[in-house]
This record gives structure tokens, sequence and C-alpha cells, in this order.
């Protein structure tokens, strides 16, 4: 079965008779056109499906085939520092103060702040069982049964 070769061109102008005869020759079939005006007194909603946008959990990232997520090496390691500081019983001004002085900064690119990590606690939970079977974890399991 032959491949489908697919192409999107965004146009600055209508297309004329010849540049529709000229793609037909070399093989393209015409399947969509697609309409695009200013609407007045209607507001553009945000893109997504239906309207609906949620945010990639931290600590993960889209695949490069944009199919799936995958963790985020970086987002993973922030998480770690922060889940240990936590264990070790750290106020969250403190894992803030901490996660900045180690240059760690948010997705926006903004310093870490105590509400901040105090929102990624959910996350810290779920993500706390890939935390946890990693290799720097059993020293950190042994230090904590010793206590």
């Amino acid at each position: 079965m032959p491949k489908t070769e697919r192409m999107r061109e965004v146009l600055t102008g209508s297309p004329t008779l010849e540049y529709l005869n000229q793609m037909h020759a070399s093989g393209w079939k015409l399947k969509a056109i697609e309409w695009e005006r200013e609407a007045e007194g209607v507001e553009e909603a945000e893109p997504g499906v239906s309207g609906y946008v949620q945010e990639v959990p931290y600590g993960l990232q889209i695949s490069s085939d944009s199919r799936h997520l995958i963790e985020s090496p970086a987002e993973m390691h922030v998480l770690m520092w922060a889940v240990n500081m936590i264990v070790d019983d750290l106020p969250m001004s403190g894992v803030a103060d901490e996660l900045n002085r180690q240059g760690f900064r948010m997705r926006n690119g903004a310093k870490w702040t105590a509400t901040a990590v105090f929102d990624l606690l959910p996350r810290m939970i779920e993500a706390g069982p890939r935390i946890f079977t990693k290799e720097e974890w059993v020293e950190r399991r042994k230090r904590l049964t010793r206590d």
C-alpha cells in the first residue's frame, strides 16, 4: 500500500486556477479548503479540544512523536529534591529557598515559592512510586530507618 503524503499550505491570498491546476498536475488532490475571517463581537477561544486545555503534569513532557507523555529528567530531578527535603521535615518555604539556591526554576522561569511547592505536593504523591524505586532512594531509605 503506497504511503499518503500530506501538505498544508498557509496562503496569503486566494489560490488561482493556474496554481490549482499546477498542483493537480504534480499529483496532488485537493482535500479541503479552510476559510477564516474576523468575527465581530466574538471572543477567540483558547486553543485545544472544545476550549479545554490541561497542563502537562510536572515531571512529564510531551514525547517527540507528540502522542504520549514521557518523564522530563530535569523536572523529575526537582521533584526528587523537593520530596527529599519534605521527608527531612523542611517547611515549604525552606524547600522553596533550597530549590532556588540550587538554581532550579519553575517552568515559567520564576523562582520557587512556598505556595508553588505546596501546589506540587499532589504531583509528588503521584510520582512518588517512580521516585522511590530509583537508586538514589536506596541510601535514603537506609538513613531513614536508622534515625
